[in-house]
């Protein structure tokens, strides 16, 4: 038993109002809240014996310091953790248990509101401040709830009213414990929980990547079986894709509609599939009915594009890649911005390759003379501004794409240079 001035019980009784009670009920909830329903099991399981009584398991004994200017008061409340199997320091002052506090990590602070050397609360505000998980149960003699809710409300966990019976020490301790533990459990599960999310991010991640490319090398195959079908652009479209690309980022169009600008690119002639042989290899001029059929094409791969979810805005490239700036292309007739930015773009690139490769009627010509071609059509098949911008660009630039993808045809991916650094543009 406690000393015998300090076993005044009915006084104990009256000083313990509702509100005091109503303050402890809102720290426990909160404890439980913070540490999710699923730690609330957990710690909950891990907090009883096989009786069922309740009892903490640290994976250390719990570190406590004992904070109080009475020595018979620290000598009682250390000895009563002590047997408890708790790890206990004491301190005389709030001075000495900062410094303390600064050297050594405890699990729990009590400490007496009202000391020789300052106010209790103080000590509870710079511990809150350095270590706000660090539960501390104020303990004192002064029978005024105001000082109860005020320490609570500066986040104190507990508050001990002196006199007090050593279960009510052990079983304060006890609570105060196990919302720690309730806090740390709750915080590790956050940050396994976060490396859990970034690791199957990065797992989406790299499935997305592997996707994507599983995707382009259909694409590539797409490209092979058009190029079997007409012999004669051999090649074309994987030229024309890198010259797009290359164009598209110099005109600071962002990544990931570069991507789709590819695509697009690469598969604009993929309705001439459906073109019979006949009309496609014709090695003389079309006639007009001929050439109407020619140019179902891009009607034709916009619809083979258009059901297939990634190729979807691919699409409406390959759906007006012959339009003209000035409103004279086909199917549609647009004109200006009414044009995607994509196939703007690729009727420059596609010039381009068309006038410097070979073709059954003509040899090919030089850069030079594609970019005088080029300005000179500006306003009228192509947009002005992409013009300018493709004029800016060196031919050494051109020679070198072509070349790449001339020399490793069979095993070069045009997709590949989507994801490359192109060479700067002097602007």
């Amino acid at each position: 038993m406690l000393p015998e001035k300090w076993n005044r019980r009915e006084e104990s009784r009256r000083c313990g109002p509702l509100g005091l009670l109503t303050l402890r009920l809102e720290n426990v909830a909160l404890s439980l809240e913070t540490a999710g329903a699923g730690l609330r099991k957990f710690a909950i399981s891990g907090a009883m014996d096989a009786g069922g009584r309740g009892l903490l398991r640290p994976h250390r004994a719990a570190r406590i310091l004992v904070v109080d200017d009475e020595s018979h008061v620290r000598s009682m409340m250390g000895a009563t953790l002590e047997r408890q199997g708790y790890e206990v320091q004491m301190a005389a002052s709030g001075h000495e248990a900062m410094g303390i506090l600064d050297e050594h990590s405890f699990d729990l602070v009590l400490t007496d509101i009202v000391m020789q050397d300052g106010n209790g609360i103080a000590l509870l505000e710079r511990i809150h401040g350095s270590d706000p998980h660090l539960p501390v149960v104020m303990v004192t003699a002064i029978h005024d709830i105001s000082v109860a809710i005020d320490s609570m409300r500066r986040g104190a966990y507990d508050y001990l009213l002196k006199p007090f019976e050593r279960e009510h020490l052990v079983g304060t301790v006890l609570r105060a414990l196990e919302h720690r533990q309730a806090q740390e459990e709750s915080q590790n599960y956050k940050q396994n929980l976060e490396q859990v999310v970034q690791a199957r991010t990065e797992m989406l991640r790299q499935a997305m990547a592997e996707l994507e490319h599983s995707y382009d090398v259909t694409l590539e195959a797409l490209g092979d079986a058009l190029d079997l079908k007409d012999s004669e652009t051999e090649g074309h479209s994987k030229r024309v894709t890198a010259y797009t690309i290359a164009l598209a980022r110099a005109m600071g169009i962002k990544p990931q509609e570069i991507k789709v600008i590819a695509r697009g690119a690469f598969l604009h002639d993929i309705g001439k599939m459906a073109i019979p042989d006949q009309i496609l290899r014709k090695p003389g001029p079309l006639t007009s009915e001929e050439q109407e059929i020619m140019r179902e094409h891009c009607s034709r791969g916009y619809h083979i594009l258009r059901k297939i979810p990634f190729l979807s805005d691919a699409s409406e490239i390959v759906y007006s890649h012959q339009e003209h700036f000035d409103g004279t292309g086909y199917p549609n007739h647009l004109r200006g911005a009414e044009i995607p930015i994509g196939a703007r773009i690729f009727a420059v690139a596609d010039t381009l390759d068309a006038i410097t490769s070979d073709r059954p009627y003509r040899k090919a010509r030089s850069f030079d003379a594609a970019r005088q071609e080029i300005l000179r059509c500006s306003g009228t098949q192509f947009d002005p501004a992409v013009v300018e911008m493709f004029l800016k660009i060196p031919n050494e630039l051109w020679h070198e794409l072509r070349s790449e993808i001339t020399g490793q045809h069979k095993r070069f991916s045009t997709f590949d240079i989507a994801a490359a650094e192109m060479p700067k543009v002097v602007r």
